[in-house]
């Protein structure tokens, strides 16, 4: 039974990473058709000679980067306001707070496409960070709360007693108690912004795309052995980033 089990197990990631492997095996194909000539780096020279995917890139990080940092800053506040509620206003801004994560990604790319139009704010660069700020910070909030709940409350009230605000208690004690979460938030934001297509595909502008948006784009005409380059690029990165938070999020769980 249990080597049917194994079996099982082995054939969906099989399933899942196959064509993952096959991509990242023939961006090193030195033709651009899909018959295998020479191993070949032309295809990452290329990518890197291409100002169209090199300026969906630079928008692609910006948007991650600045969107992580802001998400990560007002999740934690929010994590350590919702952590000192009662229990009753805690579940419900828990369920509020949920709502972005459980909603299909269509449902919040129209409704933040539509809030901008509402708000007559022009679509571009801005309109993508906020609504990458918009579904990344549940997930920060979602990152903290536990180390919170793990933080030891008698040295937070210590602080107080010896004279400190609570502002500055909070920075000095509470914060870096749970700074691994925080790190872990901020990781995760920081894929999920670069992993996102729907809603940004619903909240970007003209002449600002990310690379989610041009992939697509370039998919309509054909894919180009450079976007497999691009792709296995961005595989390695989110691949790297995931390690780095399960690691930390194992370290962490071992740790408490």
């Amino acid at each position: 039974m249990k080597k049917l089990q194994k079996l099982y197990l082995y054939l969906i990631l099989l399933f899942l990473y196959a064509p993952i492997i096959i991509l990242i095996i023939y961006s090193f194909n030195e033709s651009k058709y899909r018959v295998w000539t020479n191993f070949s780096f032309k295809w990452y020279i290329e990518l890197f000679q291409d100002t169209q995917i090199m300026s969906a890139l630079y928008n692609t990080l910006f948007v991650a980067v600045v969107a992580s940092i802001l998400s990560t800053i007002i999740g934690t506040i929010a994590a350590i306001g919702i952590n000192s509620m009662k229990k009753w206003q805690r579940s419900t801004i828990m369920n509020v707070t949920m709502l972005p994560v459980l909603n299909p990604d269509i449902v919040t790319g129209i409704a933040l496409m539509l809030l901008f139009y509402i708000a007559k704010l022009p679509t571009g660069i801005v309109t993508l960070v906020l609504s990458h700020m918009a579904f990344c910070i549940p997930y920060v909030i979602l990152s903290v709360l536990p180390k919170l709940k793990q933080a030891d409350n008698r040295t937070y009230e210590a602080a107080l007693d010896l004279g400190a605000t609570p502002a500055l208690a909070t920075w000095k004690v509470t914060i870096p108690e749970i700074m691994p979460g925080v790190i872990t938030g901020l990781l995760m934001a920081f894929t999920l912004s670069i992993d996102d297509f729907i809603i940004s595909y619903f909240t970007t502008g003209p002449g600002v795309d990310n690379l989610s948006i041009l992939i697509y784009n370039a998919a309509k005409k054909g894919v180009s052995p450079s976007i497999n380059a691009l792709s296995a690029l961005m595989f390695a990165v989110i691949m790297i980033l995931l390690i780095i938070i399960n690691v930390r999020t194992h370290k962490a769980t071992k740790k408490a």
